[in-house]
Formats: C-alpha cells, sequence, structure tokens
C-alpha cells in the first residue's frame, strides 16, 4: 500500500485519509486540483462530510468462527461500517469489499441490516440448532450513533430474550442502557454479560482516537448503571496504544472499579491491511513528535511488522512490552478485586422460537 497525504482533519472524523483498498484490485482515486478550484469557485466551500446509510438485505445474520484465540463461535453485527470513527478499529478493512475505504468511507458510508431480527428468528427456529454465546459489537459497534433511528440491535436483543439465548455485547457507547430492561431480564437468568471499551480517559485523546463514540465518563456511567441493574459487565481496555494510552492503564482500571465493574480485560492495538497506513497517517497529523517511537514499538511487539495476524499471537504480542502490560494489569485487576472470573452464561434455557405458526415443544 503507497503511503497516502494526510488530509486537514475533519472535525468529528478519524480518518485522516480515504486511501482506496488497492488489495482488492480497486485503484486510487485522485481528486485534480484544478478541479477542486474551480468547483469551489462555482459551488463554494465543500460541504461537511455526511453520513449515509445502505439498506442491506442479507439472507443470513449469524456469522461463525473458528478462530481458537476467541470465546464464541458466532456473532452478529448490524451494521456494517462505524460512525464512532475509531482510528485503530480492525473491522476497517472489511469496507474493502464494498469497493469502498476503509478511511473516511467506513466512518461515513455505513450500511444497516433491518432484517435482522427476522433473519435471526429463522435460524433460531431450524432443527438442530444448539444454542451457545452469540456476540454482538465484537466487529462494528451495535450501539454506534445510527441504532438510535434503526434500533436493529435491539430487535436482535429482543428476539434473544424470548428465546432465552445466550448473549455477550462489546460496546464504548452509553447508549447500550436504551436497552437495560432487556438486558436486566436476560441477566436474572443469568443470559448475559457486557464488556464495555475504555481506551482512554483523556477526552482531547479521545476525540481524535474515536471522534464520534460517548466521552469516557459517560462510558463509565453505563458500567455504572448495568452493575447497579444486575447485568454483569466488565471493563475493556482496547486497545492499548504505546506511548499513546499505556499510561493509563491503572487510572483507567481505577475509574472503572469505581464505577463497578466487576472484571477486567485488555486487548493490544492490532493493524492489519489498511489499517496500518491509516494510523500512521494519524500520528503524522496528532502526534507527529513521537510517530517514529509508537511505531518502533509496535513493531517490536509485532515480530518487525506493523502487523501479526497469526492466532494467539496477534492478541498477546511478543516481547518484553506485552510481559509488562499484561503484570500491569493483572496486578491492578488484584488491588481492585477485578481478577475474578466472569460470571457463567447459561445456554441450557434456549427455547426455539416460533416456526411455520407452531411452538417447538422438544
Amino acid at each position: 500500500m503507497e503511503p497516502t497525504k494526510p488530509l486537514p482533519p475533519i472535525t468529528g472524523r478519524g480518518a485522516p485519509t480515504n486511501l482506496r483498498p488497492t488489495r482488492t484490485g480497486s485503484a486510487e482515486r485522485v481528486l485534480d486540483g484544478d478541479w477542486i478550484d474551480a468547483a469551489e469557485e462555482i459551488d463554494g466551500a465543500a460541504t461537511p462530510l455526511r453520513t449515509t446509510v445502505t439498506i442491506e438485505r442479507p439472507k443470513t445474520i449469524i456469522s461463525r468462527n473458528q478462530s481458537p484465540d476467541i470465546g464464541f463461535d458466532r456473532s452478529i453485527n448490524p451494521y456494517r461500517g462505524c460512525e464512532h470513527g475509531c482510528i485503530y478499529c480492525f473491522a476497517r478493512p472489511t469496507h474493502a469489499f464494498h469497493d469502498l475505504s476503509p478511511g473516511l468511507d467506513f466512518e461515513s458510508k455505513l450500511f444497516a441490516k433491518p432484517d435482522a431480527a427476522k433473519l435471526l428468528r429463522t435460524e433460531l427456529a431450524k432443527r438442530g440448532y444448539t444454542a451457545a454465546p452469540l456476540a454482538i459489537g465484537t466487529n462494528t459497534d451495535g450501539y454506534q450513533p445510527i441504532e438510535r433511528e434503526w434500533g436493529i440491535t435491539r430487535s436482535v436483543i429482543e428476539v434473544l430474550a424470548e428465546t432465552r439465548h445466550p448473549l455477550i455485547i462489546t460496546t464504548k457507547s452509553d447508549r447500550i442502557l436504551h436497552d437495560i430492561d432487556l438486558l436486566a431480564d436476560m441477566a436474572r437468568d443469568n443470559l448475559v454479560g457486557v464488556a464495555i471499551s475504555i481506551t482512554t480517559l483523556d477526552p482531547a485523546v479521545a476525540r481524535t482516537l474515536e471522534p464520534r463514540a460517548p466521552h469516557p465518563r459517560r462510558r463509565l456511567a453505563a458500567i455504572r448503571a448495568l452493575i447497579d441493574a444486575g447485568v454483569p459487565t466488565q471493563v475493556n481496555i482496547s486497545p492499548i496504544i504505546p506511548a499513546i494510552t499505556d499510561h493509563e492503564i491503572e487510572a483507567i482500571m481505577t475509574a472503572a472499579a469505581e464505577a463497578g465493574a466487576i472484571r477486567a480485560s485488555y486487548i493490544l492495538m492490532r493493524l492489519p491491511h489498511e489499517v496500518a497506513p491509516l494510523f500512521r497517517a494519524w500520528l503524522a497529523a496528532h502526534c507527529p513528535d513521537r510517530a517514529d517511537k509508537v511505531m518502533h514499538m509496535v513493531q517490536d511487539i509485532r515480530g518487525g511488522r506493523d502487523n501479526d495476524p497469526n492466532f494467539f499471537s496477534r492478541m498477546k504480542g511478543h516481547g518484553v512490552w506485552p510481559q509488562l502490560i499484561r503484570t500491569r494489569v493483572k496486578r491492578a485487576a488484584r488491588e481492585h478485586g477485578m481478577d475474578r472470573s466472569f460470571p457463567p452464561i447459561r445456554s441450557d434455557l434456549f427455547r426455539p422460537p416460533e416456526r411455520d405458526g407452531q411452538m417447538e415443544l422438544f
């Protein structure tokens, strides 16, 4: 991937570029400077980058995986792309398969799946379906801003609550509290677990790293509200970025413990495919004084590369720095009583939904 010249920062957006996904055969598109000047003279200054949503009609909604280093084998993504605009998001490269940029397109040209709940009901009703924890928010956030209008995540959880199907949610949005009635109901039967992601407590850093995600303090308040409602909730310090956010580990753990989080987890930053050049451009725009140091540390963790895609090591990294991070997280977790196991999520209460107008008896 050829380096792309960073654009002037766009307020409320994370990616400094809109590079094309050349690994999928898409050619880089470059706007001609003379054309831009002429357009501005005729039409005025460029309009702000607006978010668009395209309806997607998939045939199935449950995605399956066989990855040995994650704790679930099925997930649902109500949306493609994510308006939160987190520059480090490892899901950005998926936009390349739509011939769209993993850069600004990923956070502004979104896809919604309004039939998700209907499809889910059909899949859960199939003979032979065996329940196991289903994850939401592991690729793109189910509680990104457009959930307010579309409500697809809630419709999916309604089906899961009705069928007593186990659920795992990962989000960095307090919008999850809109569904606290459903989650509290499921929690009474040990059917749900929630992880709230917090990358930094510094609002100035958050505004550039994850520009349209809720303020870190709102996420801490969401942890408290979920815990008070009886929903098992942990803090996920994700991702930890060397020389950018790693110094905040203990502060985040302390704040999360005060909010009532029962456990802590973390993920080291990953830079697959187009995420690496996007992150380099972000460093050039926002942290030019540390850019070389950050990338040197990233490559030291990833065996001399920007990214290590191999199972297990992609999560843990290599060398002294990952070992130090692991020690710090474990020590802080012990100090705050957040080193206990997450309550087991039950799968034995599942009851299939209606199929062809008749309830399943067995």
